[in-house]
């Protein structure tokens, strides 16, 4: 009986780097770039959701609307309003990444040096806001 396909001795070897046991797939910086856009559009996500929930109370009870207005007033809120500056700065350097990625064609040749670039201008508009942030919390906090 003739075969079309080749026997499994006739089979080139493959090299296979053996995987360790129980240890998760590591990837480079574009892997972690893509978990962190999908991470921060669910922050910046549920943040627009809160803040139209908040806003709406307006209408149904002022005096509650007031409480929560209150509330964000605290000087811990701070540490969430630097999150979500950091999570909706990352969110958009990275968004024109992928667009340019996906709609130039040069796109996925320049794509790493594009990450760079997202990163340093993230840390170049967070580390001054950081600071300020957080020195008003710690002002607000403490006195001064």
């Amino acid at each position: 009986m003739a075969s079309t396909t080749a026997s499994a001795a006739d089979a080139p070897t493959r090299t296979e780097t053996v995987r360790a046991k129980g240890r998760l797939y590591r990837g480079d910086l574009g892997m972690w770039s893509w978990v962190a856009h999908r991470i921060t559009g669910v922050l910046t996500f549920f943040f627009l959701f809160v803040h139209v929930l908040d806003t709406a109370l307006v209408r149904v009870s002022p005096n509650a609307y007031d409480t929560v207005i209150e509330t964000y007033k605290h000087p811990v809120m701070i540490l969430f309003e630097l999150g979500l500056l950091a999570a909706v700065l990352f969110h958009a350097f990275n968004g024109i990444r992928v667009m340019l990625v996906d709609f130039w064609s040069q796109g996925t040749k320049y794509q790493k040096p594009m990450l760079w670039t997202v990163i340093a201008l993230w840390l170049v508009l967070m580390v001054p806001a950081a600071i300020s942030m957080l020195t008003r919390a710690v002002t607000e906090i403490f006195g001064g």
